[in-house]
């Protein structure tokens, strides 16, 4: 290790006065180890996004437990399960018929069908593919029937079909459906929301793994916000 000399006026011979700058004793160097920076915790690996668990309007479990919450009651599920879908059906055959563009039916096929995928690959590819042929269905039923027996189809179809649904609410389920909540949210999302609980109810199908647990319990948290209104009404 080196260390620094001294000047040459701090070696001066004794008798001589000094002034401070001479007696100041020899610098040494600071052995003080210097300070390191400033550790910070590593933070864990960073985890993906589960595929349709994002926010806003591709959060899917939020979308599931809003509609979950309105469609709990076996019965009622089951009335959806079989109306739902010839709902769809028949409003796009009502397009065909009525709309000024003759391509309205197969954007609004193909808006819901983008949007399902958008929400989840697997489950809405198949969605995708039923929006295609309740299309392809609507257009042929349009083409054979023409515009006055078409519209009278629809007609008692979506009577019928509505009808039931309501049946389902309010004599099984006990509760206001959802388009009386959010109109957009539960037409929007009723076709898909039937399918993925046929796919889950007969094959166990996830979007995710831990999907549904998440749901039910946003589910559970949701109705019993309800039912704490509903009770607070009553007193």
């Amino acid at each position: 290790m080196e260390y620094p000399t001294c000047t040459a006026a701090q070696h001066r011979r004794p008798g001589k006065k000094r002034t401070a700058s001479q007696t100041a004793p020899c610098a040494t160097p600071d052995k003080s180890p210097s300070p390191s920076p400033k550790q910070t915790p590593s933070s864990g690996p960073a985890t993906m996004p589960q595929s349709g668990g994002g926010g806003g309007v591709l959060d899917l479990e939020r979308h599931f437990a809003f509609y979950g919450a309105y469609h709990s009651n076996p019965v009622n599920v089951f009335i959806h399960a079989l109306f739902v879908w010839p709902i769809f059906l028949t409003a796009l055959l009502l397009l065909h018929l009525t709309a000024p563009s003759l391509h309205a039916a197969a954007v609004g096929a193909a808006v819901y069908g983008a949007f399902y995928v958008s929400l989840d690959r697997r489950s809405g590819a198949v969605a995708a593919v039923l929006c295609f042929l309740c299309w392809a269905a609507s257009a042929a039923l349009a083409a054979r029937l023409g515009y006055s027996v078409g519209c009278k189809v629809v007609l008692v179809a979506q009577l019928f079909c509505w009808t039931m649904q309501f049946i389902g609410h309010g004599v099984f389920e006990k509760r206001a459906p959802a388009l009386l909540d959010n109109l957009v949210q539960a037409f929007l999302m009723a076709p898909y929301f039937v399918l993925l609980e046929i796919l889950h109810k007969f094959s166990g199908y996830e979007p995710y793994p831990g999907f549904h647990a998440n749901v039910q319990k946003l589910i559970d948290a949701k109705r019993k916000e309800w039912e704490d209104k509903k009770a607070k009404k009553r007193t």
